[in-house]
């Protein structure tokens, strides 16, 4: 199977003009396969973007892209419940499921699973195959011996699996907006501070250290996942789809650098060179790919097999 780039869902406050151009960039100019749409963090910033919806996928699916809309990784509230039933009666669109109310409503109809969802073993694997999943995004923290056994019973399943390959990482979620409450807000009344940080709120030790990143109820990593070294091993093990989740530097040049390297055009030495010069001001990160701590940075040379 050829391997496929897809974007995912924008996790941050963007103006709604700005993930317009963003999605209408992607369109024209990405090597992307498949885009991901919809609220994923907070639906408080849902309304922003909704008046856009039928513009950017009639562009996306000119250009031959693949649109799938995203649900809520979270449900706090009834609106929340509304709109999440709302997204999982969509016809034209793949639905992409990031919490088990979504699997609720998506139950014995054909859909994605994302990264929210606790896929960690053969059993769950199953589970969602019932129910209809085809497709699913694994959490990002997993090493890379048990993706393999994964795809091995996806292959069974005749499920695709995808992984994140580039992006800061989502490592938890909270009933609390810590961003609001970082600028003396409070929830309900958080004025979109968010909207500052279109990469996140940098969050920093005693000592100074850049340590996480907060995004509204979201906390992320610091450091930016980079796999792109870890492209070969991964096809090898039967997973040929490769999440980019946005972030605000050059998304095209990145989805190009990556797509160089999977076609062989350049090496994943050289394409980490250019990745650097135009990605995030913040260090790589594989160590949860090679069994290690998440914020650790492997140089291809020094790797040794997790099987080892």
């Amino acid at each position: 199977m050829t391997a496929e780039l897809t974007i995912g869902p924008i996790l941050f406050h963007w103006t709604a003009d700005q993930k317009r151009d963003f999605y209408f960039h992607i369109a024209d100019e990405a090597p992307i396969e498949t885009v991901y749409l919809g609220e994923v963090i907070c639906s408080k910033r849902a309304p922003f973007f909704e008046k856009y919806y039928d513009e950017v996928t009639e562009r996306l699916k000119s250009a031959g892209k693949k649109v799938v809309f995203s649900s809520l990784a979270e449900i706090m509230i009834k609106r929340e419940r509304i709109m999440t039933e709302g997204l999982c009666a969509f016809e034209d669109y793949p639905v992409e499921a990031n919490d088990s109310a979504a699997l609720y409503h998506l139950r014995g109809k054909q859909h994605y699973v994302g990264p929210f969802i606790n896929v960690y073993n053969e059993d769950t694997l199953i589970h969602l195959a019932l129910s209809g999943a085809t497709h699913i995004t694994l959490p990002p923290e997993l090493p890379a011996d048990a993706l393999a056994i994964l795809a091995r019973k996806a292959n069974v399943l005749d499920i695709l699996l995808e992984v994140q390959v580039y992006g800061r990482l989502s490592l938890a979620l909270s009933a609390r907006c810590y961003h609001a409450r970082a600028h003396g807000r409070v929830k309900d009344n958080c004025q979109f501070i968010c909207e500052e940080d279109p990469d996140g709120m940098e969050l920093r030790t005693i000592s100074g250290q850049p340590f996480l990143t907060i995004n509204g109820i979201q906390t992320l990593s610091y450091p930016c996942l980079n796999l792109m070294q870890e492209l070969d091993d991964l096809q090898e093990t039967g997973i040929n789809h490769f999440r980019l989740s946005p972030q605000s530097h050059d998304m095209i040049k990145t989805a190009k650098l990556f797509r160089a390297v999977l076609d062989k055009k350049i090496n994943a030495k050289e394409g980490m060179v250019h990745l650097k010069e135009i990605g995030l001001d913040a260090p790589f990160a594989n160590g949860f790919y090679h069994g290690q701590e998440g914020y650790k940075w492997l140089e291809a040379d020094n790797i040794t097999s997790i099987a080892e």
